[in-house]
């Protein structure tokens, strides 16, 4: 899963909204980082509905503009949880990696690999 996508389903998991909204969602979950624009964010909204993970939640007309509201699906709630679930993973597993970095290789016994001593 793309995180655009990634962020469009959680930007739609506590209730539906219109597209300017997700947009505007979907800058605040990632603090600024990841800014959509219209054709992004509708090709996201369609390969997700496509996929039974967002869908229709109904329409009206502001200022003669027509709104068109989107929520998540429960395969899409679901797809969301199994997406955090995966991401805290490989952040646990980077954050290991980390701090084994820079730290000296400790032989099993008190010979130095390759049988140097």
């Amino acid at each position: 899963m793309t995180e655009q996508a990634y962020l469009i389903l959680l930007s739609l998991t506590p209730e539906p909204l219109h597209g300017y909204a997700v947009i505007q969602a979907v800058a605040d979950l990632s603090d600024g980082a990841t800014a959509l624009g219209a054709g992004t964010l509708y090709g996201n909204l369609d390969r997700l509905a496509g996929a039974g993970l967002v869908e229709p939640s109904g329409e009206e007309v502001v200022d003669g503009r027509l709104r068109r509201y989107y929520r998540v699906t429960d395969d899409g709630r679901r797809a969301a949880e199994q997406e955090t679930v995966r991401l805290r993973e490989l952040a646990a597993r980077a954050q290991r990696a980390l701090d084994a970095r820079g730290k000296p290789a400790r032989p099993t016994s008190g010979r130095l690999a390759g049988g140097l001593a």
